[in-house]
């Protein structure tokens, strides 16, 4: 269970209504399988020893006196697995019958948790046998010789499995206007399981998604639902065995729907990432509501266990894998940044928009946000001032993309050569002009700045910043050059989103000519031309050589950030994420990289001009990071220096 990752199973038995025997024993074969998967936690459906569909054979004595037998059998099958079950039960209490879930760990019953709220319309008659646990008066129950908490209000707590905390609601409870998985959260429980049976009519599978991913989501947890399978009664329902595993809103894996035979399903929670959502939360805390709950709290000790991975790793954790949702998550940072700016604008009663234009990415997102900007105030493109400004390292193909998208956006063009101006620069300072150090590319990219800070005086407008989130998080900027400007519109954007920002507006917002430029921008290796052209007057300085694959940067950057990770836990994630992409020692190599340079470089975030948050993710020191600019990364790179 390396990094705080556990292995769930939801499963769904065959089973004979009514027949017990029968169905313990694929509830056994069931466990069997799950523990063989290295599961630690198996959740079943609801009243699945008897049956859910037993109706008023519920009031049978033999039917309840063999649920105690089974119940017996199940715990004598379960001392040699090391892993929490859930099992539905219906059990007889103090003259009232409840419809429970069983929570076993190797041969003991650890709590027994029943039902809160009873369906009792359409299909449902649920209180015609069963009581819910608001009439319960004793929360202690004595079951096949353990005496047991018998309550809603239980929690079960792994004393040696790190941020591992379980609650537990049945079917209906999870459609009730305050659902317990609520009050279980504000009282520690991080993963959810909700042992269901839950018929099958048109429409009610979307809605389970939708419900189960919204509460994992509120709740902040992992959530393992497994429902009653095909072989209930279809005298008037269908059951399908629908069963789903969430965290934190996101589906980790569900299954088909109506599977014959033992259906198992399986996922890896990661308990850790739940644990630091919480923490940064102010509202998730215990409160005297909680407290007045009375929760008792469960303590067991499980062998931890190591499984084959099959979780999903997702590579590129800004950009939404699915077309469509990148398109609409492409559309609204866009009219973000739009917005933001036009109001900035507006605000500033500034009369011009100015911004250096590269032929990049970067300056082309920027560009692209102005011209939006502008639309919005109702603005002619000539309110954009374009300043192309060519030195020692500009290809041909950058400095004509640059120009020719100006011309067909109908902005306003300034061309200024820095060459002459940096020659005399470097002459005043005494530094050798063949001397391709960091003082002859900083030169450059401050004049560029101070040409663009003084056209703002001049045309009473506001510099418009180019620089995005991967740059800032590397320190990829020249302190008072590029890293400076009045308003940063990309400044929360990451580099690997930035690329399709620009194909969204090419293939969704831009006549034909303009998408051709937009295109081969897009083709174009990301530099900061700082450094002459090679002797076919092409691009010789290319960023990701220097600094690493921004897509590495920006997954590390995101798991870093968002969950607070420790640097091999990410390692971990990459190696993953990335397998059929880069080598360990690369992933390693640029790990190592990334934490030397976000650590010393945060001295050029602490003074970041404004701009706007658009996603999770930024680095304003007036929002989301407070850092201290002379913080050691000493230990996150020791980390790093054990792993082989």
């Amino acid at each position: 269970m390396a990094y705080h990752f556990i292995k769930v199973c939801a499963a769904t038995p065959r089973l004979v209504v009514g027949d017990c025997k029968y169905n313990t024993e694929q509830i056994i074969a069931c466990i069997n399988e799950s523990s063989k998967n290295n599961a630690s936690l198996t959740v079943f459906p609801e009243l699945c020893i008897t049956g859910y569909t037993c109706a008023d054979l519920f009031f049978q004595t033999t039917l309840l006196e063999e649920t105690q037998k089974s119940v017996a059998t199940l715990l004598k099958a379960s001392e040699k697995h090391e892993q929490i079950l859930i099992v539905g039960v219906p059990l007889a209490h103090e003259g009232n019958l409840y419809n429970t879930a069983f929570v076993i760990l190797k041969g003991k019953i650890l709590g027994i948790v029943p039902k809160t709220y009873l369906p009792n319309y359409n299909e449902f008659y649920e209180k015609r046998w069963f009581h819910s646990a608001h009439d319960i008066i004793d929360t202690t129950v004595s079951y096949c010789g353990f005496t047991v908490p018998f309550s809603a209000n239980i929690l079960f707590k792994a004393t040696n499995i790190p941020y591992l905390t379980i609650g537990v609601e049945i079917c209906e409870d999870l459609w009730a206007i305050v659902a317990p998985s609520l009050y279980h959260a504000l009282a520690g429980a991080t993963v959810m399981v909700n042992p269901s049976a839950s018929n099958e009519i048109v429409g009610k599978d979307t809605y389970r998604r939708q419900l189960i991913a919204q509460q994992s989501a509120r709740t902040m947890s992992g959530y393992v639902y497994t429902s009653s399978g095909i072989n209930e009664s279809t005298t008037d329902l269908a059951f399908s065995g629908h069963k789903l595993i969430y965290e934190n809103g996101n589906k980790i894996s569900e299954s088909e729907l109506f599977e014959r035979g033992n259906a198992l399903l399986y996922g890896i929670l990661d308990l850790e990432r739940i644990y630091k959502e919480r923490i940064k939360q102010n509202n998730f805390k215990h409160s005297a509501m909680i407290k007045n709950m009375h929760y008792q709290t469960v303590a067991f000790e499980m062998e931890k266990k190591d499984f084959d991975w099959d979780r999903f790793v997702d590579p590129h954790p800004f950009v939404p894998a699915d077309s469509d949702k990148r398109k609409e998550r492409c559309r609204h940072i866009f009219n973000i940044q739009a917005n933001a700016l036009a109001r900035r604008m507006e605000h500033t009663k500034s009369k011009m928009l100015i911004l250096g234009i590269s032929g990049g990415l970067d300056s082309t997102l920027a560009l692209l946000v102005c011209v939006k900007a502008a639309e919005i105030l109702e603005l002619g493109p000539e309110c954009i001032l374009g300043v192309t400004m060519p030195g020692f390292g500009t290809s041909d193909r950058t400095y004509n993309n640059a120009v020719n998208l100006m011309k067909l956006l109908g902005i306003t063009i300034k061309e200024i050569s820095i060459v002459e101006s940096v020659k005399q620069h470097l002459n005043d300072i005494e530094h050798d002009i063949n001397i391709h150090d960091v003082t002859y590319e900083n030169a450059q990219a401050r004049e560029r700045t101070q040409i663009l800070m003084d056209m703002s005086n001049k045309y009473n407008g506001i510099v418009v910043g180019t620089g995005d989130l991967s740059e800032l998080a590397l320190g990829w900027a020249t302190y008072n050059g590029d890293h400076m400007s009045m308003y940063g519109v990309n400044t929360s954007i990451p580099k690997t989103l930035v690329r399709y920002l620009v194909d969204y507006v090419a293939q969704f917002d831009s006549e034909e000519a303009v998408k051709s430029i937009l295109l081969d921008i897009l083709d174009t290796p990301v530099s900061p031309e700082l450094l002459p052209t090679n002797k076919e007057g092409s691009i010789a300085q290319k960023t990701e050589d220097i600094v690493g694959p921004y897509e590495l940067h920006d997954f590390f950057l995101f798991n870093m950030l968002r969950f607070g990770f420790n640097p091999s836990k990410i390692y971990y994630l990459a190696q993953q994420a990335f397998k059929e992409v880069y080598d360990d020692k690369t992933i390693l190599k640029w790990l190592k990289i990334y934490y030397r340079r976000f650590f010393t470089q945060q001295f050029k975030r602490s003074c970041l001009p404004d701009g706007p948050k658009v996603g999770s993710i930024c680095l304003s020191p007036r929002g989301d990071l407070r850092m201290p600019s002379d913080a050691s990364s000493r230990i996150w790179l020791d980390e790093l220096e054990t792993i082989k």
